[in-house]
């Protein structure tokens, strides 16, 4: 008999423990998957040019170096355009080149630091550690800022050191677009507080997480945060809250995986658009949000018992997308409510054979 294949997420002791536990392990690795593929999906791109690799040209007869001798600014734009590796390798082109990587805003992907041959998204069998070891060296050489990060490839949970000085540094330096994806399992790895006092930052995204303490959250200072994301992320009623008032010029809401039971209460003055799917959702309420354009709630989960959810639309003037209800789900427009609940199909059939 054939082999079965091996695990994509779980790494065997967990599956062993899963198993001990009276779970079936490849069910839990299917699901592991799955969650992992909304997450990377949701993620916003970066700034780097993947497409095709252009073979390099004859040189000139008077063989003059011609693109060493482009403005320095231009240089700079075209190293900001390159994976991290071409980045840093550029620096032994010449000496026109030799600074040009570190007086560029770094671009860091660390997708792009995966041994040869190892495709993305990862498996359980990558190794993390020549992974975390690389951005560890990558971002004590380049002194900031950091234009965009995305650190999505290893299991932080063994590297918590790592991640901690990670931080720092962003703080230290500046870092503007930041994704943060922790590899499962465990799910519940708590982020350092150090996260919420990047004052530079202009987008945030953060998955497979716990948030720390309301203390820390009320300590956080995002005077520059234009979108939010918050992806299959442990957290208690109210810190979203907390984030989106320490963020007065936040635009962009996307909330993905809230298994606790979501209860948001809006109150901005710059949100424009809010996003809340695969998730358990008990209220919504927006209570002040002048500049809200659009509210999407999709594929919302339920819980047991018979939960409602309840949305409450105040003051929201410029609010003209809404969606989806669903059966069960209750809609409040200041003195209007609007309830969703399915026919039972006799009705529905009934309805329709009187049309024809």
């Amino acid at each position: 008999m054939a082999e079965r294949a091996p695990f994509n997420i779980l790494d065997p002791a967990t599956a062993g423990d899963a198993q001990r536990r009276g779970s079936d392990p490849r069910e839990l690795d299917r699901c592991m998957e799955q969650m992992l593929s909304y997450i990377y999906a949701s993620l916003p791109n970066y700034p780097l040019y993947l497409g095709q690799r252009f073979h390099a040209a004859r040189a000139a007869p008077d063989r003059v170096d011609r693109i060493s001798r482009l403005p320095r600014d231009l240089r700079r734009d075209i190293v900001s355009r390159l994976p991290v590796k071409d980045a840093a390798r550029t620096a032994v082109l010449s000496w026109r080149w030799r600074t040009i990587w570190l007086s560029t805003p770094l671009v860091l992907v660390d997708a792009h630091l995966l041994p040869k041959g190892q495709g993305f998204p990862p498996t359980y069998s990558t190794n993390s550690q020549p992974i975390t070891a690389a951005v560890s060296s990558i971002l004590e050489a380049h002194p900031g800022p950091f234009s965009c990060v995305h650190l999505i490839c290893s299991r932080m949970d063994s590297y918590r050191p790592q991640l901690a000085r990670w931080l720092q540094l962003f703080a230290a330096k500046g870092v503007h677009d930041l994704v943060l994806v922790n590899r499962p399992l465990p799910l519940e790895v708590p982020l350092p507080a150090t996260v919420f006092t990047i004052t530079t930052l202009t987008r945030l995204y953060l998955g497979l997480w716990k948030l720390p303490g309301t203390a820390a959250l009320r300590g956080a200072s995002f005077p520059h945060l234009r979108e939010l994301g918050v992806l299959f992320v442990e957290m208690e009623p109210g810190d979203v809250d907390y984030l989106v008032a320490r963020s007065p010029v936040l635009e962009i809401l996307n909330i993905l995986g809230c298994m606790k039971g979501l209860r948001l209460r809006l109150v901005s003055q710059s949100l424009r658009c809010v996003q809340i799917a695969g998730s358990i959702m008990e209220n919504i309420a927006v209570v002040k949000a002048p500049c809200l354009e659009r509210l999407i709630l999709h594929g919302s989960c339920k819980r047991g018992g018979g939960l409602c959810t309840r949305v409450r639309i105040g003051d929201a003037p410029k609010l003209h997308a809404f969606g989806y209800l669903e059966p069960g789900q209750v809609l409040e427009i200041r003195d209007t409510i609007i309830m969703v609940r399915l026919l039972p199909p006799s009705l529905f059939f009934s309805s329709v054979s009187n049309r024809v």
